[in-house]
């Protein structure tokens, strides 16, 4: 499992429905705060409260489109 999972995993457990994460609303976030990110570290106590901050930013259309993209990368042909 890969940092970024482990993120994930602990990050959904701890947050109601409307708080949960994706994969591409975590790649969304570090690149948009790449700042944040000296290295590969997806430390919980570090990054989870910057991401719910910027998470709770968004509005509804945003997180629709970021799920979009990450619908569309996968239904592409290779």
């Amino acid at each position: 499992m890969t940092k970024k999972q482990q993120f994930l995993l602990e990050h959904n457990k701890l947050s109601p429905l409307n708080l949960q994460a994706t994969t591409s609303l975590l790649s969304r976030f570090r690149i948009e705060r790449t700042s944040l990110f000296k290295d590969d570290n997806w430390s919980i106590d570090k990054l989870r409260r910057p991401f719910i901050l910027w998470f709770t930013s968004l509005t509804a259309e945003e997180k629709e489109n970021i799920k979009k993209k990450k619908n569309e990368k996968l239904t592409q042909p290779k």
